[in-house]
């Protein structure tokens, strides 16, 4: 441990954010990095405790806390405070293939974890995280490192999001030759399409398929399964397969005038948005252009703020984000106690820019939309929300009921729906013709990633459902565990 007393002698200090005024002007990334002087004080902050609760990963109360990677936070905390970059990054990169991703986009389950919260301010250790790995990319200790010997084994991987990467990341160190089929024209999944520019740069993401594929992997971009090239194909070509196509069938909203012009999932959205940016076209006057228009958001998640984050950059004439469920609690419950994942609520980097550009926070809690009115043409002009409360079901479960007499209508030019998935499209699972579980999602061998047909595994959203990069990054390497031994009798994998 660098420095016992650390925690006690220097606060917590994040990564410097342009102000949302500012911000909304471009759509790059808009935090800065601290001094290395700075950040080694962030280092020292961490007391390398007894027990590292961040680097657990284990269910409270329902709950994943601390990191499902079990990154050894202490151990690269501690070198980033002694200023030992080289050897804080060999520690960082052998439990995680993508910290560039994970220091950008996850919501830090290590950190809410971190013992140093139980009374005070954790750790930073996203920040130090994406510190460690931009220092190894600018020194050049970042590089291809092509395996030296192949094994003669190939593998598909059908989905080129960070689960995909992950596993196929693995793999090829190992020596097996990988091939990654992404069906969209770039790869990265929701990586590069999902997330917006402004929360993860794409040539980040495309540094890091660039690398890969100096170590030789292949990528065959605008390639789906089941449609460009047959399912049988990839069983006669290929020793193993591993399917990680996500989990992108959203939940859909069930009223009158669902079929109004102007209605759209998010991720939708969001894709056409960052698609836009990537290819240099306009997305003005298009359907999915927020510019001038009432947007309203259905969902109150990360994706439902990156949809207001986009539509405030698009110039739109007013915001509003709609949640189903009360609002969170601003500090941890007495029944939600460290180092549980704290359910409070969080105001993100869309909700304040909201705030700054209206004066008003876009939320507005237990509603949701009953109706939507469409114009004489066809196109939205309006919705009808409806106020909610929680009731106990005949099942005792809680539920959130209508309130009679509630309802309001509120001028809407386009409604974006970001309420979650309901698991994996059919294409694939059928393409294989694999079992799928309560959840719909592809069924796999209790514990494992065998999906029960010969050579095929699955991983990431589409095995366990919508979730974080981290855990998609987690199951990645799962898999490529599991699929190493299925290949050569063992594995020497972490």
């Amino acid at each position: 441990m660098g420095k016992p007393t650390g925690f006690l002698e220097y606060s917590r200090q994040g990564n410097p954010a342009e102000a949302p005024l500012e911000r909304i002007k471009h759509w790059n990334e808009f935090h800065g990095m601290l001094p290395e002087a700075e950040r080694k004080k962030q280092g020292a902050r961490c007391m390398e405790c007894g027990v590292p609760f961040c680097q657990s990963g284990v269910v409270l109360a329902g709950m994943v806390t601390g990191c499902p990677l079990h990154n050894l936070v202490p151990e690269w905390n501690d070198l980033v405070y002694h200023g030992n970059e080289d050897h804080a990054l060999s520690r960082l990169l052998k439990t995680n293939n993508f910290p560039e991703f994970t220091g950008r986009v996850c919501p830090a389950l290590c950190e809410a974890a971190c013992t140093c919260g139980l009374h005070g301010d954790p750790v930073t250790v996203k920040e130090n995280e994406l510190a460690v790995v931009e220092a190894g990319y600018a020194s050049g200790a970042i590089h291809p490192v092509p395996p030296k010997v192949r094994t003669g084994k190939k593998v598909a991987v059908v989905g080129g999001g960070p689960a995909g990467l992950a596993a196929a990341d693995q793999l090829n160190r190992r020596g097996h030759s990988i091939t990654i089929f992404e069906r969209a024209d770039r790869v990265g999944g929701l990586l590069m399409y999902g997330i917006p520019n402004m929360k993860l740069q794409k040539e980040i993401v495309q540094r890091r398929a660039d690398l890969m594929a100096a170590e030789g992997v292949e990528f065959r971009t605008s390639c789906e399964v089941g449609v460009d090239i047959s399912a049988q194909e990839l069983l006669d070509q290929y020793d193993a397969i591993i399917l990680c196509g996500g989990a992108k069938k959203a939940r859909d909203l069930n009223v009158p005038g669902r079929d109004a012009v102007g209605i759209h999932f998010a991720v939708d959205y969001l894709t056409a948005a960052t698609k836009a940016l990537l290819d240099g076209i306009l997305v003005a006057g298009t359907p999915m252009d927020a510019y001038g228009k009432d947007v309203v958001i259905v969902g109150g998640g990360d994706t439902g703020n990156d949809c207001v984050g986009t539509a405030i950059r698009q110039g739109c004439k007013s915001v509003i984000q709609l949640e189903m469920m009360p609002k969170a609690p601003d500090t941890r419950a007495e029944n939600n106690p460290w180092p549980q994942w704290p359910r409070v609520c969080k105001t993100d980097y869309g909700q304040e820019e909201a705030i700054a550009v209206f004066g008003a926070d876009p939320r507005q809690y237990q509603k949701t939309v009953k109706a939507c009115v469409k114009d004489e043409q066809g196109n939205l002009k309006s919705i009808v929300t409806v106020s909610l409360e929680p009731k106990k079901a005949d099942n005792g479960r809680t539920i959130m009921a209508e309130i009679p007499g509630t309802e309001e209508e509120i001028p809407c030019g386009l409604l974006l729906l970001a309420a979650g998935f309901l698991g994996p499209e059919d294409t694939l699972p059928e393409a294989f013709s694999l079992n799928r579980d309560g959840r719909s999602n592809v069924a796999a061998a209790p514990g494992g990633y065998f999906a029960g047909s010969d050579k095929v595994f699955t991983a990431g959203d589409m095995h366990r459902g919508q979730s974080l990069v981290v855990w998609a990054i987690a199951e990645g390497r799962g898999a490529a565990r599991e699929v190493d031994a299925y290949l050569m009798g063992y594995t020497n994998l972490t």
